[in-house]
């Protein structure tokens, strides 16, 4: 795996939810809807069917590094140990803020930030370019990704899922009704 590559799999680890038979269970249930991803980016970016979709959008837009370097950022904060701290820092670094970084994003004071800050990593280290990337996509790339098709064609099948749900619903407590 690239730098990349690694960083992505530790950030974004596979979510699989089962219903009570063993089944993958809907988008619906394993997720906050679109309803809430429409209120605001943060409910987007808590709900891992939410973060798929916007990245699918902002892949189409080249700007899929910005909600990458965020995500890694919100794992950063987590880690424990200085050691993988600095292994961490140097990763998102290198993969996002270096001159020959492989998914480099647009932030003031990048510049500022240079290979000596990571031999002493804190876990707010990279808070302010976090910040500025936040922005950028709330002001910019969540306006849009509400509007567009990957946002829209989803929501329209969630509504057609809960709609089919409880049409199935209504036709079990006819039965019941009259079966007893």
């Amino acid at each position: 795996l690239s730098w990349n590559g690694a960083l992505l799999s530790a950030v974004l680890p596979p979510v699989r939810i089962n219903d009570s038979e063993g089944h993958p269970s809907s988008s619906r249930q394993s997720s906050k809807g679109t309803s809430e991803w429409a209120t605001s980016l943060e409910n987007l970016l808590e709900d891992p069917e939410g973060v798929k979709r916007f990245r699918e959008f902002l892949k189409k837009e080249f700007s899929e590094e910005n909600v990458l370097f965020w995500l890694a950022c919100e794992e950063f904060k987590k880690t424990q140990g200085k050691k993988q701290m600095r292994e961490k820092a140097k990763e998102i670094y290198m993969t996002f803020l270096s001159n020959k970084a492989s998914s480099q994003v647009n932030v003031e004071g990048q510049s500022r930030l240079n290979e000596t800050i990571l031999e002493t990593p804190h876990p707010l280290m990279f808070q302010k370019l976090q910040d500025q990337i936040f922005n950028l996509m709330k002001y910019d790339s969540y306006s849009r990704f509400l509007k567009s098709d990957i946002f829209l064609n989803h929501k329209k099948s969630e509504e057609q899922e809960e709609n089919s749900s409880e049409a199935q619903t209504a036709a079990k407590r006819a039965s019941r009704i009259y079966n007893t």
